[in-house]
């Protein structure tokens, strides 16, 4: 198995490429990766990247579109700020219209972006 550090930086490599007010999941992001199973490990990925500004780590949230990582924004509202500021609408920490915002690493990329 890789190591976690490898890891991360395929999944940031990803995330980097979430356009301007499209959100994805840590589920989708995991799969296209080949690690069907690794949702969680891309949420930990999430958070060790808090301090990256060159990762858009607030378009990325659960399955069901909440914003599930939202503590790790500095401010209670920060990552619905920033998804806002994109023209994503979030109620109730959930984004709304959630089919129209999400954004499938694994329709959208071609295999060799693993």
């Amino acid at each position: 198995m890789e190591s976690s550090e490898k890891f991360f930086e395929k999944v940031y490599a990803v995330v980097r490429l979430i356009p301007y007010g499209k959100v994805s999941s840590y589920g989708a992001i995991a799969r296209h990766l080949g690690s069907a199973g690794a949702s969680r490990m891309v949420g930990w990925a999430m958070n060790a990247s808090h301090n990256r500004a060159d990762i858009p780590a607030h378009r990325v949230v659960n399955r069901k579109g909440l914003l599930t990582g939202k503590h790790h924004f500095g401010g209670s509202r920060l990552m619905q700020q920033l998804l806002e500021n994109e023209g994503v609408v979030v109620k109730d920490n959930q984004v709304q219209y959630f089919d129209k915002h999400f954004w499938d690493p694994g329709k959208e990329l071609p295999c060799s972006q693993k």
